[in-house]
């Protein structure tokens, strides 16, 4: 019994977190399926493409679902001692559930992308012959409850302990975040629902507030290097593509931004510099989050 309570972990937790990552890697398994599978099994094209659809879509549900089970069963396991050999299994497993989950993003956004120009491709090709009798589709956002925007800023926030989030809604429902990266830069997060709209990066000695109290959402920094900071973070943002998950998009921006902790430390990937043109390194590959200088990244 002494044994078990020197590891430091709850061992009931910790197995349940190991069937979640088992069944995290079955649902991911089931996307890829439905991916090589294809459309079968119906007789019209319109039929294989809307049953092929609601498959992939119920298949992303179910991995959005697991990889959220697998985050609560995490803050529930603990963290294992130093000396405990459950600390090699635990990294070891959940570095694995972490690669697989980005190998998911990835393949995920490259899905969405190729269905959404089969729609387009099957609206211009029918336009001519349906348009009278279809009505006109709206535009549609994705509108989260605001309980539940806090619920997913506040998990993000307990992840990173050198990053700090303070969420405010000064318009309304729309919220408005300021993070604070160690004594590095400040960066004010404009959202709509669950999408971030804009990112303004400026020094940790900035001010960030107007006159009159409030984030100053249009201001750009002082200095060079975090306007070249702001450019990437937009970059990324629009790297970061995946409507049907909105949590999983803001969780994998803080995870970039969060590579910004050693702007002035990290040297250079390609060149090996810590400065060019006066400059450090202000890129950060998406995957890698190595650092690179701007003209070393091609």
């Amino acid at each position: 019994m002494a044994d078990v309570l020197s590891v430091g972990l709850n061992l009931e937790a910790f197995a349940q977190a190991i069937g979640a990552i088992q069944a995290l890697r079955s649902s991911v398994s089931r996307v890829f399926d439905c991916l090589k599978d294809g459309m079968r099994n119906k007789e019209t094209l319109e039929g294989r493409e809307k049953a092929f659809i609601a498959h992939f879509q119920d298949h992303l549900h179910s991995v959005n679902r697991d990889l959220n089970e697998l985050e609560r069963l995490s803050n529930l396991v603990g963290k294992p001692s130093e000396n405990s050999p459950l600390s090699i299994i635990v990294d070891s497993n959940f570095l694995q559930a972490y690669k697989w989950s980005n190998k998911l993003q990835y393949h995920a956004g490259l899905a969405s992308g190729l269905l959404n120009q089969q729609s387009l491709k099957r609206s211009a090709n029918q336009m001519g012959v349906s348009a009278k009798r279809r009505p006109k589709a709206q535009p549609t956002t994705l509108v989260l409850p605001p309980q539940y925007v806090d619920d997913v800023i506040s998990r993000i926030d307990r992840m990173f302990p050198e990053m700090s989030i303070h969420l405010s809604r000064p318009n309304g429902t729309s919220a408005m975040l300021l993070v604070t990266l160690g004594k590095v830069l400040k960066v004010i997060v404009v959202m709509r629902s669950l999408f971030i709209d804009r990112t303004i990066v400026k020094g940790y000695n900035e001010n960030v507030y107007t006159e009159d109290g409030k984030l100053d959402i249009w201001s750009k920094s002082n200095y060079q290097v975090f306007q070249k900071v702001t450019d990437h973070a937009t970059t990324a943002l629009l790297h970061y593509q995946l409507p049907q998950m909105p949590d999983v998009v803001v969780r994998s921006f803080m995870t970039w931004l969060r590579s910004y902790i050693k702007l002035f430390q990290a040297p250079c990937q390609r060149c090996g510099k810590f400065l060019q043109d006066g400059l450090p390194p202000t890129w950060r590959d998406f995957r890698t989050l190595e650092a690179f200088h701007d003209t070393c990244r091609q």
